[in-house]
């Protein structure tokens, strides 16, 4: 019989309570930002003597490899390193070589603002980079300085694409949360600006992520009137997803300059194909990114515990794992509220 959960063979690995295997990684390698999006940190909470993790608080880029190692011994192919923004953390490209390095990651992706990505483009796919998302919310500069709470330049993303595309990363998504009376007249300005470029856009509905964004469905823009609306403007047509549990739904225009994807968490909840593990930037390992609580690595990993423990204690928070936070939200009766969960800009988009 095998002695570890790494050495199990792949029918055995670990499956949660509703039967989900563990299949995506992703790391939260900075709890910084040099945005203030309202629905993510908005100003007022994290001001400039906000108290943000010390260096030493955060996992090291070894200790980042070491977990990521047993997380793949027990079921991980895809990491993708998020924030915060990840690159605030020096030297990030170094850490992409760390990974990509690793026996069994077959796909190792970075999700960025993109206002340090024209610097950092060339290194990182030297490192091994190969797929980026670049989160962009509009292209009207106005509602842009909204959005970015006043700290983004707009120039500077679409710099950073430019760099992205020409440094050989592909595919590049945009990805752009829609909020009904704020941005939603613009999404197909998006459209308009990337179709054909080989850059894909997805849009994502505005969610209740962590406690402070004042969410509620009536600014919400359902996928479904995305598709309509795009749809007048260049006929689509629904496409295969890449793979099982794949979250955006697919859509091709239909004179082939390339596709568009829909993220609906609010209209049409994906959790029972769910396969997604979350580490903070401390090391506390995460089941949804709805979570309301986490399971501490890095104390046991500085306290000396063999790969075998760490890989059990990974493997038993999953084995317990019941999330499906989205689809409790849409069974929910008027009037009553949400659950406290943990903030994005912590956990990890």
């Amino acid at each position: 019989m095998p002695s570890t959960v790494a050495e199990l063979p792949v029918k055995l690995r670990p499956h949660d309570t509703l039967g989900r295997p563990l299949h995506d990684l992703r790391i939260s390698v900075m709890d910084r930002c040099n945005f203030r999006c309202p629905y993510c940190m908005p100003k007022e909470t994290f001001h400039e003597n906000y108290r943000f993790l010390k260096s030493n608080e955060r996992l090291s880029f070894e200790e980042i490899a070491r977990l990521t190692r047993l997380f793949v011994d027990i079921g991980v192919k895809k990491v993708r390193l998020t924030g915060g923004e990840p690159l605030l953390r020096s030297n990030l490209a170094d850490l992409i070589g760390d990974l990509t390095a690793i026996e069994g990651v077959q796909d190792v992706a970075l999700t960025t603002n993109g206002v340090l990505l024209a610097q950092h483009a060339v290194e990182l796919k030297a490192n091994g980079l190969n797929r980026i998302t670049v989160s962009l919310d509009t292209l009207d500069p106005a509602i842009f300085k909204q959005m970015s709470g006043g700290m983004g330049d707009l120039d500077r993303v679409l710099d950073g694409i430019r760099a992205a595309q020409e440094a050989g990363l592909a595919p590049i998504k945009i990805n752009s949360v829609i909020e009904r009376g704020l941005n939603d007249h613009t999404a197909i300005d998006l459209i308009e600006r990337f179709r054909g470029t080989g850059v894909i856009v997805r849009f994502i509905e505005y969610m209740d992520v962590g406690n402070r964004n004042h969410w509620s469905l009536d600014r919400v823009v359902s996928s479904r009137e995305l598709v309509e609306r795009i749809g007048q403007r260049w006929p689509l047509h629904p496409v295969d997803p890449n793979y099982r549990g794949e979250v955006a739904e697919r859509y091709a225009f239909d004179d082939g300059l390339g596709e568009v994807g829909f993220i609906s968490s609010i209209t049409n909840p994906f959790c029972g194909d769910c396969t997604r593990a979350r580490l903070s930037s401390e090391g506390v390992f995460y089941t949804c990114l709805f979570a309301r609580s986490g399971v501490d690595l890095r104390a046991p990993l500085r306290e000396g515990a063999s790969d075998a423990e760490l890989s059990q204690l990974i493997s038993n928070t999953w084995l317990k794992r019941g999330d499906r936070y989205s689809e409790i939200r849409s069974s929910l009766k008027n009037g009553e509220q949400p659950l406290r969960k943990i903030e994005m800009y912590y956990i990890g988009g």
